[in-house]
């Protein structure tokens, strides 16, 4: 095959099909290390893909695998990060991963989440999740206890499930109320950070906070 029939052949690929093979894999790989590591407003990452695949001519598939993908990645991150805390809680030394769960939750919140992992086992996990600033707590609270790595998946996967939809869902509102995908991607982006950062910037700045 020449160089021209390659081109060609290049050019009769819809470019839908090339933003998803090249979209998807980035959404899981980013939303499962920003399981990892709190850089990456996962939130944010999924709302945006979600107006995005709003707009699209494959609506509702390209919605629906935004959702599956999120949960997934999301889902991904954790187990990752709970079998890395797991390898710190049974070593003498602990653990790296260990103690950087450890400095991102305060023993306040560390002692809400026992109390709250005590009175509701693993239903905990799914609110923890929608919570914002929620997950790290229960997780290490779930460690501290010595949870099955298998019990921790159970409780995990649903609550990846209800965080995966709420910000698709967010996307698909931003996406239906504008006709230009990048103006509901800003508003996506907007209501997914309000949501994540809101309340706790809320704690720090209310008077009378000791």
């Amino acid at each position: 095959m020449t160089w021209r029939e390659i081109a060609v052949a290049a050019g009769q690929v819809p470019p839908e099909t090339t933003r998803q093979a090249l979209g998807y894999p980035a959404l899981f790989v980013l939303v499962a290390l920003g399981a990892l590591v709190p850089v990456i407003p996962t939130g944010a990452l999924v709302s945006s893909a979600a107006v995005v695949a709003f707009h699209q001519d494959s609506l509702p598939y390209g919605v629906l695998l935004v959702f599956a993908v999120s949960a997934l990645a999301a889902f991904t991150g954790d187990i990752t990060l709970y079998w890395l805390g797991r390898r710190g809680v049974r070593s003498r030394n602990g653990s790296r991963w260990l103690g950087a769960l450890r400095g991102r939750a305060t023993p306040e919140r560390l002692e809400q989440a026992q109390a709250r992992l005590d009175e509701h086992g693993v239903l905990v996990l799914v609110i923890s999740r929608l919570v914002p600033a929620g997950r790290i707590p229960v997780m290490l609270a779930c460690l501290l206890a010595e949870m099955p790595l298998g019990r921790f998946a159970r409780g995990d996967g649903p609550a990846c499930l209800a965080w995966a939809a709420t910000y698709g869902l967010i996307g698909i509102l931003g996406g239906s109320l504008f006709s230009e995908p990048w103006k509901g991607v800003a508003l996506a982006v907007g209501l997914a950070l309000l949501i994540s950062t809101g309340p706790a910037l809320w704690r720090r700045l209310r008077p009378g906070r000791a």
